[in-house]
């Protein structure tokens, strides 16, 4: 097998992983099991996985919402993604964040927005440290316009150039 089909074989394995993890995670938010609100990454498998695959180790991925996928293929283990959305204190996020906000400081992944992007962004250019920042937003919403966090932090990142 060339390096490249095992490359296509690990990244169709994790988009099946995604897939598998959301469906059972549905049916567990349908039973009452998972407490909030549950937003489902199917559908949007492939983002996660091209996206995250060309990013290093000590790159930081910061995401908005139906987030769950991209934290499996960043590395978090789907029995600790899934008892963060039941809220058990073995969750990523000590079952404080739920669905929305992901936590794994050792694999550089946040769930927020863009006001943490912009702040990661500093640090790491005042640090003089490479690397990538890559924000996944949420969607659907823009045309209304951002919200006035939002609008500072692209501010900010504008002014500063920094790297998200």
């Amino acid at each position: 097998m060339t390096a490249q089909s095992e490359l296509h074989t690990t990244m169709l394995r994790r988009m099946l992983l995604i897939r598998r993890f959301e469906e059972k995670t549905a049916e567990a938010y349908a039973l009452g099991k998972i407490g909030g609100f549950c937003h489902l990454y199917i559908g949007q498998e492939a983002v996660a996985v091209g996206s995250l695959s060309a990013l290093r180790a000590d790159d930081y991925a910061i995401s908005s919402y139906r987030e769950h996928g991209q934290a499996l293929v960043r590395g978090i283990p789907p029995d600790t993604v899934m008892a963060e959305l039941f809220g058990k204190a073995t969750g990523c996020s000590k079952g404080k964040g739920g669905s929305m906000h992901l936590f794994d400081a050792g694999r550089r992944f946040m769930g927020g927005h863009i006001p943490l992007a912009a702040g990661i962004a500093f640090a790491v250019k005042y640090q003089g440290r490479p690397g990538v920042r890559l924000l996944f937003r949420r969607g659907g919403r823009e045309h209304r316009g951002l919200p006035r966090s939002a609008e500072h932090g692209v501010g900010l990142e504008a002014a500063g150039n920094f790297p998200v």
